[in-house]
């Protein structure tokens, strides 16, 4: 069974667990250049507020993503300082012994090199299933259900960092990805947010060990879809005319933002028409543009 938003925190509490006992095995079989990172990724857990993202909303961070020439990873920039995310279905790859597993979830947070720590999660259900195949036995009971699987430290700087100067082994569509799923949820006119609560069990524990209590904030796109045909940012000059209407795929635009619109933002156009109403349409293609 899939994970749902109302297992999330019980989830991550059981990764604590298995963080925080030096004799689990995800504790003894990591070598000692990378406790610190572990140690890390358990102070993070802790703090994480938790987003469940649906598999409409992945696909489009997907999509958008992959158009994302250059990327901030400044804190301003997240939704969260800390935060534990879930893809609905999987994104991306990672290797294991040579088979691709889709990622499906990722952390980030501080690091004290003030860069951002961000860790890969894999369903532990993947990785058993992956071990069979290649030949190996995986003992259930001794991995917790969200398995890390990589972790790098990305640049914090007051400009946006290329994407082509991300480490090599990168998990590329994942990075991407994350950094549009962080943009896009910053459009409220593109996404829906609805809160889950654990249950009365999964919160007492989670007070237990000193945890918040614990929500899950699930992030879905917006369904009132409203037909567009006209340009929603259109400035035409009046010596300009068309004699067709056409469509305009959804793109980033660096827009003005903050006080006095002093700052600039990456922002999600959704596809739209532009073009006189009433001309003819070159693509017969139903376009759908997100507005409230």
């Amino acid at each position: 069974m899939a994970l749902r938003p109302s297992g999330f925190p019980k989830a991550r509490r059981q990764l604590l667990r298995h963080l925080e006992d030096p004799r689990a095995p995800l504790r003894e079989k990591t070598g000692l250049d990378n406790q610190a990172g572990l140690d890390r990724l358990a102070s993070h857990l802790r703090a994480a507020e938790m987003y469940w993202v649906a598999a409409d909303m992945a696909a489009l961070a997907v999509s958008s993503g992959s158009q994302l020439a250059a990327v901030r990873w400044a804190t301003a920039d997240r939704p969260s300082p800390c935060g534990l995310l879930w893809w609905d279905g999987g994104i991306g790859s990672v290797d294991f012994q040579g088979t691709p597993l889709p990622v499906d979830g990722v952390t980030w947070g501080p690091a004290p090199d003030e860069t951002c720590a961000v860790s890969w999660l894999v369903d532990r259900r993947r990785l058993a299933d992956a071990a069979t195949t290649t030949g190996y036995e995986l003992v259930v009971e001794g991995v917790p259900p969200l398995v890390p699987m990589w972790s790098a430290s990305l640049p914090v700087t007051a400009d946006p960092v290329s994407m082509a100067e991300l480490p090599p082994e990168a998990p590329t569509t994942a990075v991407g990805a994350l950094a549009a799923a962080w943009l896009l949820m910053q459009q409220p006119m593109l996404i829906d947010r609805t809160h889950h609560r654990a249950d009365g069990p999964t919160r007492r524990a989670h007070a237990r060990d000193g945890l918040p209590d614990p929500e899950v904030t699930v992030v879905d796109l917006r369904r009132q879809y409203v037909p567009q045909d006209q340009d929603p940012d259109a400035n035409e000059g009046e010596g300009r005319r068309y004699r067709h209407r056409w469509v305009v795929s959804g793109h980033w635009r660096n827009q003005a933002c903050g006080p006095e619109l002093s700052e600039r933002r990456q922002t999600w156009i959704p596809s739209y028409v532009k073009g006189p109403e009433g001309a003819p349409l070159l693509s017969t293609e139903r376009v759908n543009v997100w507005r409230r």
